[in-house]
């Protein structure tokens, strides 16, 4: 087994040879990266089954389905390859352009961050697709996978490397930590001189333990308590469909929303339409209900579970949402403003004034208006596949695609001027 040390030593190695390949190069690994990991589909559905197997009984069946591929599955990450070879290069592009009186010209020009790490949970699709955003961004990539998902991205990771040799790059552009205890983790987290950059993609407390214990740069990533309020001049039909997207479509992601939040002028007639959409119907249909936690305000009209006090801070990842009533869409923003983490939030409403107000005063990476949280993604936002969706503020915010994954220096070009 390669020591961590050992393959960032070696992803630094490949740095040179991955950031001055020309787009073509790049573009070409990429496609042969996506035809290499539908060649393996048959090893990797057979490791990813172990892992599967492994977990299944010590994790929710939301978070079997979040760990689970399929051919489709498999499909669809070599479709967000081949999605991000078609994108724009961001390497060497002129973000700004000064001509000095002197006659010096200053180019600000986009550069790759050189080795960036990215430590995941239980996603195996996150491998192909941080790889080939670090591929296309100039960068090299390690990965380091969650115990649970280790076999499936090995099998992923090894298909990709044969991908990347088959174009002529160092396979050591893409490798995965073989090491999944605490210790690799934190061997990333204090890589100075090897790692530019590190990525958690993950729950709370995988960002926490890596924001409190990184000496490297770090994007803090991930947690959603993502927020929905229907305002008084909501259309109802449109945020019954909006909830119920947001919610139930994969309950297990960062982007589906944990919050609603309700005008007092309308919770009598909107929430026994919410039980009836979200609980009746779907058990009616042979579907997971929501389990709804209601403050005391909701809890007078529909039957729920009772909210605790840590039920609007809490990322549920599953059939299950807070419910309040507030009395205006500034209730709302202070709500929002006391319990989001930042990532993504909604306002279902008719009545402009408001929604400009709640998109000027919500301070989140991704602010909807009449629109579902669960756009919150790369791939829907016109990005190819995404890095993770960044909730600080410096240096990348919402999802992180191949622009967030360079930095810059300035060039100038001179003909003899001196100071």
């Amino acid at each position: 087994m390669r020591t961590t040390l050992e393959i960032m030593r070696s992803a630094k190695s490949a740095v040179p040879a991955v950031s001055a390949a020309p787009s073509e190069q790049k573009n070409q690994a990429l496609r042969m990266m996506a035809d290499c990991l539908q060649a393996f589909s048959e090893e990797i559905l057979k490791e990813n089954a172990l892992d599967v197997e492994e977990a299944r009984g010590t994790v929710s069946d939301v978070m079997i389905d979040r760990l689970a591929l399929t051919r489709a599955r498999i499909d669809a990450m070599a479709d967000g390859i081949r999605d991000v070879a078609k994108l724009p290069d961001p390497v060497g592009r002129v973000l700004e352009r000064i001509e000095r009186p002197n006659g010096l010209i200053i180019e600000k020009t986009a550069v790759p961050l050189g080795v960036i790490a990215i430590i995941y949970e239980s996603r195996p699709n996150v491998t192909s697709d941080a790889a080939a955003l670090a591929l296309k961004s100039g960068n090299a990539g390690i990965l380091r996978a969650g115990r649970q998902s280790w076999r499936s991205a090995a099998a992923i990771c090894r298909a990709l490397q044969e991908g990347l040799a088959a174009a002529g790059l160092p396979r050591e552009a893409v490798q995965l930590v073989e090491d999944t205890s605490r210790e690799s983790a934190l061997e990333l987290m204090h890589g100075v001189g090897y790692i530019d950059l590190l990525i958690p993609r993950g729950g709370a407390g995988l960002i926490r333990s890596c924001t409190e214990n990184a000496k490297v740069p770090c994007i803090q990533t991930g947690t959603g308590i993502c927020h929905i309020y229907v305002d008084d001049s909501a259309n109802q039909e449109m945020a019954l469909d909006i909830i119920e997207n947001a919610k139930t479509s994969r309950p297990s992601v960062c982007n589906a929303a944990e919050v609603l939040l309700v005008h007092r002028g309308i919770a009598a007639e909107f929430l026994p339409k919410l039980a009836d959409r979200l609980v009746e119907k779907r058990t009616a249909e042979g579907n997971i209900p929501v389990e709804l936690h209601l403050d005391p305000q909701a809890a007078k009209v529909i039957a729920g579970e009772k909210a605790g006090s840590a039920d609007f801070d809490t990322e549920y990842l599953d059939y299950k949402m807070g419910v309040k009533v507030v009395n205006s869409v500034e209730e709302a923003i202070a709500h929002i403003a006391a319990h989001s983490t930042g990532h993504s939030e909604a306002i279902i409403t008719e009545t402009k004034a408001h929604a400009d107000l709640f998109t000027r005063m919500v301070d989140s990476a991704a602010v909807y208006v009449n629109a579902s949280t669960r756009f919150t993604d790369g791939g829907e936002f016109g990005l190819g596949c995404e890095m993770g969706i960044s909730t600080q503020k410096l240096h990348a915010r919402g999802p992180m695609g191949l622009q967030e994954l360079t930095t810059y220096k300035y060039i100038i070009h001179g003909s003899g001027q001196i100071r």
